[in-house]
């Protein structure tokens, strides 16, 4: 295929915590004039089977990805994948699992905010949140400013179902990025930089994290994303060439629900891509 000249690989849907559909996300993808785009929900493959199913030959290169929620002894990651296989056993279990330990996330979280704040919704809107494919803290943020228990969902996360502490489940990241490639795909550590919250994550505990995580199997960084400033961005590349990693670039845009831009990765001029990034797309025919 022809070098594409703007690529997003990381879109979320209203399968996860996005505000559009797989079809809207289709759409404007060709309105930006990006080229290769993959979506990348929380725990979801859902719709990228909606964008297989809809795309035509005329419409942008796509990429399957998603994008598995974990957490071990040492903090928080989020693992990509891309280029797997979506029926494959080992993507189906970690889709499986990571949903379940979100709906138990979704419920323990609705009992915090009644039994410490009062909050209560109808029992209609509980059941409508609960069949959502994949509810989070957005949904309920959006439901608590609707019942004026919050101002704002940033301010409902913030001030209120963020204060639940204690011990949830998240897959680990062995586990995803073990499953991603049994289910051939490529594993990607999605914006390196950034932990739990507001944590920074730069110098030898960047550095350290990255290789526990490569003698899992990961293959690749973000190192191009939305977020980051150019300092970040350049310790990232700086890594995956020290460890030869391959290189991605992804806006985490999730349409409503975040100010960030489709295509706004921080990636520029084609002519000056990193090497991490040609041999990812050319490992995935992609170039």
């Amino acid at each position: 295929m022809a070098h594409p000249r703007m690529i997003d690989l990381h879109i979320h849907t209203t399968v996860s915590d996005g505000t559009d559909t797989p079809e809207a996300v289709l759409a404007h993808v060709r309105e930006a004039g990006i080229g290769l785009f993959a979506v990348t929900d929380h725990d979801a493959v859902k719709g990228c089977g909606v964008i297989r199913s809809i795309r035509t030959a005329d419409d942008p290169a796509f990429l399957t990805g998603v994008e598995f929620s974990c957490r071990d002894e040492e903090g928080k990651y989020h693992i990509l994948g891309y280029g797997y296989d979506p029926d494959a056993p080992s993507i189906q279990k970690l889709v499986e699992t990571g949903h379940g330990y979100r709906m138990n996330k979704v419920r323990a979280r609705l009992d915090f905010l009644k039994t410490e704040f009062g909050f209560t919704f109808p029992a209609e809107e509980i059941r409508q949140l609960l069949a959502l494919d994949n509810p989070g803290k957005p949904h309920i943020g959006n439901l608590m400013v609707r019942y004026g228990y919050a101002e704002t969902k940033e301010q409902a996360i913030r001030d209120y179902i963020n204060k639940l502490r204690g011990r949830t489940q998240f897959l680990r990241p062995e586990e995803a990025i073990r499953g991603i490639l049994a289910g051939g795909g490529i594993p990607v550590l999605a914006h390196p930089s950034y932990g739990s919250g507001d944590e920074l994550i730069v110098g030898d505990e960047m550095d350290n994290r990255l290789r526990k995580l490569m003698d899992f199997g990961l293959q690749g960084v973000e190192a191009f994303y939305s977020g980051f400033t150019k300092r970040l961005r350049e310790e990232v590349l700086s890594l995956a060439r020290r460890y030869g990693l391959y290189v991605t670039a992804g806006s985490d845009y999730h349409g409503a629900n975040k100010l960030v831009r489709l295509g706004d990765t921080g990636l520029g001029d084609p002519a000056l891509w990193p090497e991490g990034l040609r041999r990812f797309l050319a490992e995935l025919s992609l170039i």
